[in-house]
């Protein structure tokens, strides 16, 4: 199934995918050698790598190792393989190896010195291209015909040969950028076992009413502190801040928590957030300040005076609590520390950041070679793992293409050696 070509010892591989696993296989593979088409529906590599570097190019994450495999819940005893052949001081090692020296930023998070993208996916292509890559654009995979790949172009369908393949195709988030999930059905009728994609780091709906909706989508809630019981059981709760939109909210506090969001929707149909309006100040003390005699003030007017709530957080509570509750100060302020936001669906997969599913683990070997389907290894995005952002996603991007990169060397040497024997 690896759609040989050559049975010599100059061998090829195609890469099919150009984000940063199906980059950094070839990366692996050109530096052994070995010859190496990489394939891609859009008209260049790199494009959600660039996008996702827009705002400042973070890479990875400083922090401890245990906690930083933590960060991929379900699928850490699978992705702590990758990590442990390529984690995050190897990537820094080899972004300094490509002449881009990084630095780790008060959150612990890593940045290529610049902040930008760009440069590094220069200095990375100028290798590639220097280590005999080709690259093929504008190639849309179409599964195999026969024991050839299969491709559409401009020209017309084209097929092509190689001695091993890298699927680096991505998950099904960011459609206009090449993720469109479109290789699914191709492995499925393979036979192989693939999860289905669903939105990862993604925002939710909520019911807002019409006032509230056209007063608010947009802004900003900031220091709030958000908690959330999943469905068996695991617990988040962490300060930051999200964005209300016209169909709900969003944001990076949202986005850390959207799996056991997804899973809690899943499981009853609906996931109660709470957030705690007031971080820092407990409940006696907000009581003690909304009791307080407000004279002539309106309530408004003494909420923002006495405990700092107004605008955005107001409304909030106008939204949830029903009118006669804000007469009372106990149930007010209980209310100002765990407001109940009900969450009804994520958004759909193509708004979210990454996808959850893929290709099951328990259909790859240790080198990420498809059991069933000798020669052809998968990386990347389009594995069964996620992970909230902050460098999470492009390390095990980065880290499962390096490990089919040397899956396919392995994979190679041994079918050179099965070939000389017959």
């Amino acid at each position: 199934m690896s759609s040989r070509r050559n049975q010599g010892n100059h061998r090829t591989v195609a890469i099919i995918g150009g984000g940063p696993a199906g980059l950094m296989a070839a990366d692996v593979l050109s530096r052994a050698g070995v010859k190496v088409d990489l394939y891609d529906a859009m008209p260049s590599v790199g494009r959600k790598f660039l996008i996702a570097g827009k705002g400042g190019m973070n890479i990875t994450h400083s922090e401890p190792f245990d906690k930083f495999l933590s960060r991929y819940g379900s699928a850490q005893a699978h992705v702590k393989p990758l990590l442990d052949t390529f984690g995050p001081e190897a990537l820094r090692a080899w972004a300094r190896d490509l002449g881009i020296e990084t630095f780790v930023g008060s959150s612990g998070k890593v940045f290529p010195a610049d902040m930008k993208a760009a440069p590094l996916l220069r200095a990375w292509l100028h290798r590639l291209r220097a280590g005999g890559v080709s690259f093929h654009m504008r190639h849309q995979w179409q599964g195999w015909d026969d024991q050839m790949l299969q491709f559409a172009t401009p020209e017309g369908q084209k097929t092509a040969g190689a001695d091993a393949v890298v699927l680096a195709l991505g998950g099904g988030s960011w459609a206009r950028l090449g993720s469109t999930g479109t290789w699914v059905p191709l492995l499925c009728q393979r036979g192989v076992l693939v999860l289905p994609l669903q939105p990862s780091n993604c925002g939710f709906d909520v019911a807002w009413t019409g006032f509230f909706r056209n007063r608010f989508a947009g802004q900003p809630l900031k220091s709030v502190q958000a908690s959330f019981t999943g469905p068996a059981g695991s617990e988040f709760c962490q300060r930051g801040e999200l964005i209300v939109t016209a169909n709900g909210v969003e944001g990076n506090l949202i986005y850390k928590m959207s799996a056991l969001l997804r899973e809690q929707i899943a499981a009853s149909g609906s996931a109660v957030l709470y957030l705690d309006l007031a971080p820092g100040k407990d409940k006696q003390f907000l009581i003690d300040k909304v009791s307080k005699p407000r004279g002539k003030h309106s309530l408004a007017n003494h909420l923002r005076k006495q405990i700092a709530i107004d605008g955005l957080k107001a409304a909030l509570l106008r939204e949830v609590l029903p009118k006669e509750d804000f007469d009372n100060p106990v149930r007010l302020c209980e209310t100002i520390k765990a407001l109940p936001i009900k969450l009804l669906a994520a958004r759909p997969i193509d708004e979210a950041i990454s996808s959850a599913g893929g290709v099951s683990f328990e259909a790859l070997d240790r080198h990420l070679m498809i059991r069933s389907m000798p020669g052809v290894f998968c990386a990347g995005e389009m594995l069964d793992w996620e992970a909230p952002t902050g460098g999470y996603l492009l390390t095990a991007c980065f880290a499962s293409g390096h490990v089919a990169g040397m899956g396919v060397l392995s994979w190679l040497k041994m079918e050179g050696k099965s070939l000389l024997l017959s």
